[in-house]
C-alpha cells in the first residue's frame, strides 16, 4: 500500500512538474497574442459588442468559464459585462443537432446573436473541432472578429483564421497540458480587459 502510494504521489509531482514547465515556456511565446486577444476584446465590450464563446468537453466548461467572469466579475468590482457562451442551451443546442447538424449548434446561434463589432472565443485543443470550425465560418460571414484559443499548432483552424483575428495557440501535444494553460489564458484576458477598461489593480 505505501509503495503504490509513492508511486501516486511521484506520478502526481510529475504532472505538476510538466505543467510548471509548459507555463513557463509558453509565458514567452504567448504573452503577445494574449495582450492583442486583450485588446480586441476590451474595445468590443467598449463600444457596446459582446464576447461570445464555444467549445466541446472541457473546452465548453472553459467557455463557460469566461462568460461567468465577464458578466459577474473577476477579482475586483466593477460593472457587469456583456458575454454569452454559446454551449449552454440544451434546447437550442439538441434541436439545431437534431434537425440540422452537430457541426452547426455554434454557428446558427452565432448567426442569430452575433453582431459585426461582437467577438468570438473559439475554443478546441486540437483546432480540429467540426462545429467550433463551423463557428469560425459563421463568424467571419457576419463580420464578427475570432481569438483562437488553441494547441497542437492550430489544426485546421489556424488556416482560416483572417490577419484581423488572433491565434493564441499552446506550444504542447497533451490534451490535458493544453486545457491547463488555456485557463491561465482565460484569467489573463479577464486581468486584461478589467485593466484596460476599469484600471483595476490587485
Amino acid at each position: 500500500m505505501q509503495e503504490a502510494r509513492s508511486r501516486l504521489v511521484q506520478r502526481v509531482a510529475a504532472h505538476f512538474a510538466d505543467s510548471a514547465k509548459l507555463k513557463s515556456e509558453a509565458a514567452a511565446v504567448l504573452g503577445e497574442p494574449i495582450a492583442r486577444a486583450a485588446m480586441l476584446l476590451a474595445q468590443a465590450l467598449q463600444a457596446g459588442g459582446k464576447a461570445l464563446a464555444c467549445g466541446n468537453g472541457g473546452s465548453a466548461a472553459d467557455a463557460q468559464h469566461f462568460a461567468a467572469e465577464l458578466v459577474n466579475r473577476f477579482e475586483a468590482e466593477r460593472p457587469p459585462l456583456a458575454a454569452v457562451a454559446l454551449t449552454t442551451d440544451s434546447s437550442n443546442l439538441t434541436s439545431i443537432a437534431n434537425d440540422y447538424a452537430w457541426e452547426q449548434v455554434f454557428a446558427k446561434q452565432l448567426r442569430a446573436i452575433g453582431r459585426r463589432g461582437d467577438v468570438l472565443l473559439a475554443i478546441s485543443t486540437s483546432g480540429n473541432s467540426p462545429n467550433v470550425i463551423e463557428a469560425l465560418r459563421a463568424a467571419h460571414e457576419i463580420g464578427v472578429a475570432v481569438i483562437a484559443l488553441t494547441g497542437k499548432g492550430g489544426g485546421k483552424m489556424a488556416p482560416m483564421l483572417s490577419r484581423d483575428d488572433v491565434q493564441i495557440c499552446v506550444p504542447h501535444q497533451n490534451t490535458a497540458r493544453i486545457q491547463e494553460v488555456h485557463l491561465l489564458v482565460l484569467h489573463c484576458l479577464c486581468d486584461a480587459i478589467d485593466q484596460q477598461l476599469f484600471g483595476t489593480r490587485r
